[in-house]
């Protein structure tokens, strides 16, 4: 098989996949009782982030990334 083949049989295989995930998904929202979704735009929800300070109580056992720990000196 030259390149181009193996490319055109990968694409293939590559929207079978798509086709079969689409599928599942929707088989999957069906059980749930969720109205099915259209592959065209999906939902995306969103998440909020506070603007406030974590709790600083959370973090008094962890190391600072890329740091090391705090009685040592980084390598």
């Amino acid at each position: 098989m030259s390149v181009q083949d193996d490319l055109a049989a990968v694409r293939r295989r590559l929207q079978d996949l798509e086709h079969t995930v689409e599928e599942l998904e929707r088989r999957v929202g069906t059980e749930r009782g969720a109205p099915p979704t259209s592959s065209a735009g999906r939902a995306q929800s969103m998440v909020t982030i506070p603007e406030g300070p974590y709790d600083a109580g959370k973090w008094t056992d962890v190391d600072d990334e890329g740091l090391g720990a705090r009685d040592r000196h980084a390598p």
